[in-house]
């Protein structure tokens, strides 16, 4: 029975969602913050290790300014109102992605939210805000040029990239129906097991969540051999 250490969700269908429901678009992306807190909560008591959400990625700047901003004054309310949460279920917050974009403000949110649950010995969350998995390597790559790196192997990359502390992804789970990475943990990916549902991510339950992991459990995983 395989060993399970990090899940990884592209939350797609919050804007059908909302759709469906004849609600604008940002209805649904604050349904899928609830659907976040409760796969938290379940990946908790699970006992699992690592959970990364892909919540924001470098493309995303294509989208309309209004849901932009929005998703950016939801990022803040999440993170302030789930400290709480972080707390009380032991769970630490991580970030990876480039912050820098960001207002001052919403810096110093997501800074403080890693700082007061650094001691937090449970599960880690880690939000991928900003962040694309290109953007990523390029930017480890040049770190360790600057560092005087002239010939660059594959473990001074994983040393430099934002998940250099966190194991590689067992599953990755994409909701929504579309079947592609779109630029999330590519190299972190390379061996995990691929989960496409059909669920958009508001309806996204701890059900599925665990039928998951339990068709995951039983997959003869060879990671290249026989």
């Amino acid at each position: 029975m395989n060993k399970l250490n990090h899940v990884a969700i592209i939350m797609d269908g919050n804007g059908r969602w909302a759709n469906l429901k004849e609600k604008k678009r940002i209805f649904g992306h604050e349904k899928g913050a609830d659907t976040v807190r409760s796969i938290t909560i379940h990946a908790s008591k699970l006992n699992l290790p690592y959970l990364t959400l892909y919540a924001f990625s470098t493309e995303n700047w294509k989208r309309p300014k209004l849901e932009v901003d929005f998703l950016m004054n939801l990022l803040s309310k999440y993170l302030k109102n789930e400290l709480k949460t972080y707390l009380e279920n032991n769970v630490r917050f991580n970030i990876i992605g480039d912050i820098s974009k960001f207002s001052s403000s919403l810096q110093e949110t997501i800074m403080k939210t890693v700082k007061n649950t650094e001691h937090c010995s449970g599960l880690t969350q880690t939000l991928a805000v900003n962040y694309g998995s290109k953007d990523e390597i390029t930017r480890a790559v040049n770190q360790l040029i600057k560092g005087g790196k002239d010939k660059i192997t594959s473990a001074d990359i994983e040393s430099a990239l934002d998940t250099k502390d966190i194991p590689p992804v067992d599953i990755l789970i994409r909701t929504g129906g579309e079947k592609r990475l779109s630029n999330f943990l590519l190299w972190q990916c390379a061996y995990s097991e691929l989960f496409f549902t059909d669920t958009l991510w508001p309806d996204f339950s701890a059900k599925e969540f665990d039928n998951i992991i339990e068709e995951y459990r039983h997959i003869k995983r060879k990671f290249g051999g026989i």
